[in-house]
């Protein structure tokens, strides 16, 4: 049933934007251009452009009725099965532009699904991705059932058509229960896994999408990730041990790529997944240096990480792709502006070693050594350590155990802090 709405590869279509007054042009411009690119990843040929002016959108069209108009001519002149609106549409809209145009009508969002669908290769993404398919289903199913003899209001409302429609929302929301089910237990899944993983250090690569963070991650730890010149290549998260030097080892996660304008929605729908984000120790944001409006791209890969609620965590800004800069002086005033930075070329192996060191040097100001005894009457506490920190030696006595550990600065405050508060619990149970 949702296939019918996809945009299938080969399809000639037409690009829609609308500038309204707190857009600029230069902006509108960047992102008809990524749409471009998105359209072009999901296998499209864009034809042809069609830009509006307006103070305010139209609720019934979204573009003016006489741009509608312009449009209709355009499809029929092209001859092409599908306008590309580089905005969400209500799904009143898309049905009187379908009506009025003869054509197909996608959305920002929906371009966005099916190229999630093509690239989801696990488990968990193909789960992530239909959830997110039938949640933006769900309100347009009216226009689904098109061919059947509904009516909207008045008599004979019950006819064929709406009970054939009213089961067929039953079985969508039924489908998402179970999908969301599926991904709970995905995520007990991954938060088993991460907690056995908790006494290591952990960075994730984020950045917008197609900078090159699964190169950077293949090149780190021979991850075998696809890479590909394409938007969300990757929805996966890929996790990896990485031995920076003898002394000193990381988990590195792959995360999916960002965008401008990413629907809410969409980053609901893959939670799970930038959950790593919210575990990592440390954030590598990767940058193409070389793309002329890398600066816009860091801006909403930080608009999404406050939107994550995880805009306070640290960062070091990885500058990848610098055998490609055009101008060279750039590199300096980019150091200036982010003094905690490192400038590579993932693609041809440039100053790798550098950003290995300066991910030790973090490691080393943020991991500190201590330790702690134990009374042998408060053993669970042991356990508790060894999720928390990376116990490096254990001495028993007749009364206690002392635990010396390496953590983050956060675990090693909580272990101290949990520690002493078992003790004085215990000793005021004794006293009681």
């Amino acid at each position: 049933m949702y296939e019918s709405m996809h945009v299938g590869e080969g399809e000639r279509a037409i690009l829609v934007g609308v500038s309204l007054p707190h857009l600029q042009r230069w902006e509108l411009e960047e992102n008809l251009s990524e749409l471009k690119q998105l359209a072009r990843t999901a296998g499209v040929t864009i034809v042809g452009e069609l830009i509006q002016e307006r103070r305010q959108i139209n609720p019934t069209y979204f573009i003016g009725s006489g741009k509608v108009e312009e449009l209709s001519q355009m499809v029929r002149a092209l001859n092409v099965s599908s306008v590309i609106f580089d905005d969400d549409l209500s799904p009143a809209q898309v049905r009187n532009l379908e009506k009025a145009t003869g054509a197909k009508i996608v959305d920002r969002s929906l371009l966005i699904l099916d190229i999630f669908a093509q690239h989801a290769r696990t488990r968990e993404a193909k789960t992530q991705v239909e959830l997110a398919q039938l949640q933006y289903l769900l309100p347009r199913l009216t226009r689904q059932w098109s061919h059947l003899s509904r009516q909207v209001g008045g008599i004979g409302t019950k006819g064929p058509g709406e009970t054939q429609l009213e089961t067929d929302r039953r079985l969508v929301r039924k489908r998402i229960q179970v999908l969301s089910k599926a991904l709970d237990r995905i995520d007990r899944q991954r938060a088993t896994r991460r907690k056995r993983r908790e006494h290591v250090f952990k960075a994730a690569l984020i950045g917008y999408t197609n900078v090159g963070k699964s190169t950077l991650m293949n090149l780190l730890s021979g991850a075998g990730v696809l890479v590909e010149n394409q938007l969300f290549a990757t929805l996966d998260s890929t996790v990896r041990r990485v031995w920076l030097d003898e002394n000193h080892q990381i988990l590195i996660s792959d995360t999916v790529g960002f965008i401008r304008k990413l629907p809410h929605h969409l980053v609901a729908s893959f939670k799970s997944t930038l959950e790593e984000v919210r575990e990592a120790d440390l954030l590598l944001h990767v940058v193409d240096v070389a793309h002329p409006a890398f600066k816009q791209q860091i801006a909403t890969v930080n608009q999404v990480l406050d939107e994550l609620k995880v805009g306070d965590k640290p960062v070091l800004m990885v500058f990848n792709k610098i055998d490609l800069i055009k101008e060279k002086q750039l590199i300096g005033v980019l150091r200036r502006e982010y003094p905690a930075s490192v400038f590579i070329s993932a693609t041809r192996q440039i100053r790798i070693g550098y950003l290995k060191q300066a991910l030790v040097q973090f490691i080393d100001r943020h991991f500190v050594e201590d330790q702690v005894d134990i009374p042998l009457n408060l053993s669970g506490l042991v356990n508790r350590v060894y999720e928390l920190a990376h116990v490096s030696e254990t001495a028993y006595s007749d009364h206690s155990v002392r635990l010396r550990f390496k953590a983050s600065i956060p675990d090693r405050a909580k272990i101290l802090r949990m520690v002493q508060q078992e003790i004085h619990a215990f000793k005021a149970n004794l006293r009681s």
